[in-house]
């Protein structure tokens, strides 16, 4: 088997904030390796629940993925991830990407610019975090003289990118430290993306970035068909989403499906079926299962993980899809102690 990554575990803006931080503290006491809160416009602000699960814990890693700089300006994301870091003792982990383009146009901004956005966040976080005085002058974002008014804890402190298409994934290798790569991306995706990553590294005459965070949904379960069954729930609510999504912005379509291995007539006829209301455990087989989760026994699931270091995964991060996310941690927790 090949060497696993990292595993941590995702929660979001969907989940109510004391629900994170006990989840967080699960993660913790079984020995995930991190815990990371996506944040999505309209959804819950994660940073209360962020600051609760720093608190909750001791030793995990506790990951913002992703900010985007539209609804929070470069400056103030410096400002508050400083901040958390020094609250975490040096656990805080910032991840930075354009955002979910229809929610950001429906604040009254313009999207015209998305990578502009991402690399002028990444210039004035990086500067801002490393005690400079930032002058910025960018397609999207500009400063003048600006610096922090206290020292912040890690001045090189990581700052990861979240990336898709082809030009945002040569941009994660040109000024990112690491990249994070979403769910529903099957590891033939991501074996790709991450050439498409060299090529940004090699143009910027720098190293590739070595830490790659992939998000993937997961179910553990003694019992393979309760988890498995689980998984193909979730999937089912997600792909016809994914899909519609990739109407207007086609790398998301690329991304979930180009190396996933299933023929695209089949995919197209498992999305008709699952809008008409057909039964996810008739509709999706074992292709879907495997390309977008981890899922079954623990050993089924490291198997899988194993998939995704394959391809150069440093970091898994899982979003428990079963009904007792801190059941499933404890009885992964003592296979990811044997293989740490």
């Amino acid at each position: 088997m090949s060497k696993l990554p990292a595993i941590g575990m995702r929660v979001h803006g969907g989940m109510a904030p004391r629900r994170c931080i006990d989840l967080a503290a699960g993660a913790d006491k079984h020995g995930l390796a991190s815990v990371w809160f996506a944040e999505n416009p309209f959804n819950r602000g994660v940073l209360p629940a962020v600051a609760g699960a720093v608190l909750a814990t001791k030793r995990i890693k506790i990951g913002i993925g992703v900010f985007n700089p539209y609804n929070r300006h470069p400056t103030l994301i410096a400002m508050e991830i400083g901040a958390l870091d020094e609250l975490a003792e040096g656990r805080a982990a910032l991840s930075l990407g354009s955002g979910i383009g229809d929610r950001v146009t429906r604040m009254g901004l313009s999207y015209e610019k998305p990578l502009g956005a991402v690399r002028d966040a990444v210039t004035i976080v990086r500067g801002m975090m490393k005690g400079e005085t930032v002058t910025h002058q960018g397609a999207v974002f500009s400063v003048s003289n600006v610096k922090m008014e206290y020292v912040p804890p890690r001045p090189q402190m990581p700052i990861y990118v979240a990336a898709m298409g082809d030009q945002a994934l040569r941009l994660c290798g040109q000024i990112g430290d690491g990249v994070m790569i979403s769910n529903m991306c099957p590891p033939g995706y991501t074996e790709r993306a991450l050439q498409v990553v060299q090529e940004g590294a090699n143009k910027a005459g720098r190293p590739r970035p070595k830490e790659v965070v992939q998000y993937v949904l997961c179910s553990v379960n003694a019992d393979r068909g309760e988890a498995r069954a689980a998984v193909r729930r979730t999937i089912a609510e997600m792909l016809p989403a994914y899909w519609a999504m990739g109407a207007r912005w086609p790398a998301v379509r690329e991304a979930m499906h180009g190396r996933s291995g299933i023929p695209e007539q089949e995919f197209v006829a498992a999305i008709d079926r699952l809008k008409a209301g057909d039964d996810p455990q008739q509709v999706l087989d074992d292709r879907f299962v495997d390309a977008y989760s981890i899922s079954g026994t623990v050993d089924d699931c490291l198997k899988a993980a194993a998939g995704f270091g394959a391809v150069n995964v440093t970091e898994l991060v899982v979003t428990f899809v079963g009904k007792a996310p801190l059941d499933e941690m404890a009885l992964l927790g003592p296979a990811l102690r044997a293989n740490a």
